[in-house]
């Protein structure tokens, strides 16, 4: 098997609920604040300097970015509650190290401050440059939903309000939320124009296998992109790099939340954390110019809140791996140009299983018992809707988009947000049979709405 010269894609998946307007602390606006002034601020500035990089930003997303309101609220938020709970914790530190860190800190929103309004308020228009990759509207996972025109209401709103947001052409590539995917959507996806997808085989190919380094043509039509786990949990894994001693520790916090320590304990110290940055960077590049040894495409898939948000110092590293890649040979290459250069191997016989990147690569975390609840009150709405299609109000269309939603049945599963998860699942039920509610505010014009789902 020709597996083509060796080749690199870094895809960031760009997704954050719908929490824009629905609460506050810990996990209302708030949760989307801090997305922006640790990790989507920051990766402007690594976009610009890297075109190469694969940037997929969620409808539901981008819808929040551009909502009205949102930039004020930002800057409040930043300039108002950030520097007052510095300012209580830095009093409060007892520990001159602990408190000089904690400034250093408060100097981060501060700089994030000033870069939003160097922006003119106008984060979405920095990332639309780069904006190459969509998905379905709200992050629902496609595999779970009931019927084909829900399917299609998902995907082509999703596709829909891309082209519409973006003067960049979209070029077919979809990203299927928690990398879902089930043999019956290739029709489907084809039929709007989705010409690549990336899906986890970790567990139909064997970890490490060279099959994982080629796409797939399936039957149905569009190019299935096997992610490397092999390499991505480098990056994305209990012992991956953030784990490094030197790292900022995101669990020890402050009483208002903010970090001053390192992973081993001691305080944080930034100028060796950006060394072991460099270090893990170099490192991971010569890894995957190992795993390339034969040649093929390597695609390291992870979601974008990882870089800043989770990881402090995400920013940093993935910086420096583009300078690695340069310095060391490696091609790295958008995912766009990568797929249409490479040769596709066929569908295996027999076809492929349902699959995730979940716990366990099934669909357990969106359906498992402890949220069939909320599975079976979306796919109990979304009959409904198909039933009713004609009559249907496109407020309800909306609600119906915003409860289907991945996000509510995983922060349930995962014990993140679990009351928040359920509250937000109820309140859309709700709305929807009422007959619709604000729900998302750009996802499902009244034009479209609600033929997408005529049978």
């Amino acid at each position: 098997m020709t597996l083509g010269p060796p080749r690199l894609s870094l895809v960031l998946h760009t997704h954050m609920p719908y929490v824009e307007g629905y609460g506050t602390w810990p996990f209302g606006e708030e949760w989307l604040w801090e997305a922006m002034a640790t990790c989507y601020l920051p990766l402007v500035d690594v976009l610009d300097e890297a075109p190469e990089l694969t940037l997929s930003l969620t409808p539901v997303l981008c819808d929040q970015l551009a909502a009205p309101g949102v930039g004020e609220r930002f800057l409040r938020f930043l300039r108002e509650v950030r520097t007052e709970t510095h300012a209580r914790d830095i009093a409060a530190a007892g520990d001159p190290a602990v408190a000089a860190e904690l400034e250093r800190s408060a100097r981060d929103y501060a700089w994030a401050a000033d870069r939003f309004e160097a922006l003119g308020g106008d984060l979405l228009g920095a990332l639309a440059p780069h904006a190459a990759w969509t998905s379905s509207a709200t992050h629902a996972i496609l595999p779970l939903l009931a019927t084909g025109p829900g399917v299609r209401l998902q995907v082509r709103t999703g596709i829909e309000a891309h082209r519409a947001r973006f003067e960049r052409p979209w070029r077919g590539g979809f990203w299927l939320p928690e990398c879902a995917y089930g043999p019956w959507l290739d029709t489907l996806l084809e039929a709007e124009g989705v010409h690549a997808a990336i899906v986890d085989l970790t567990d139909v190919f064997g970890r490490g296998s060279e099959r994982h380094l080629r796409p797939i043509r399936s039957s149905g039509g569009p190019l299935l992109v096997p992610l490397d786990r092999e390499i991505v949990e480098l990056v994305w894994s209990r012992h991956g790099y953030p784990s490094g001693a030197a790292y900022r520790d995101r669990h020890n916090k402050t009483e208002y939340e903010h970090r001053a320590w390192r992973n081993d304990g001691a305080v944080y110290d930034r100028d060796a954390a950006a060394e072991q940055a460099e270090a893990d960077a170099r490192d991971f590049v010569a890894r995957v110019a190992e795993r390339l040894a034969g040649g093929g495409l390597c695609v390291c898939a992870v979601d974008t809140e990882l870089f800043g948000h989770w990881w402090h110092e995400g920013p940093l590293w993935l910086r420096a791996v583009v300078r690695a890649c340069r310095a060391a040979g490696v091609e790295l290459v958008h995912l766009d140009d990568a797929v249409e250069a490479v040769g596709p191997a066929p569908e295996p016989e027999g076809g492929l299983p349902v699959t995730t990147w979940g716990r366990g690569r099934d669909l357990s975390t969106w359906s498992g018992p402890q949220v069939a609840d909320i599975a079976f009150s979306a796919r109990d709405a979304e009959l409904r809707a198909v039933g009713a299609a004609s009559g249907l109000r496109p407020e309800a269309v909306r609600e119906l988009l915003a409860l289907q939603a991945s996000d509510w049945a995983f922060v349930v599963s995962e014990r993140f947000a679990e009351p928040y998860g359920r509250e937000r699942a109820a309140a859309h039920r709700a709305a929807f049979d009422a007959g619709g509610g604000p729900g998302p505010r750009s996802l499902a014009p009244a034009a479209t709405a609600a033929p997408l789902l005529a049978p």
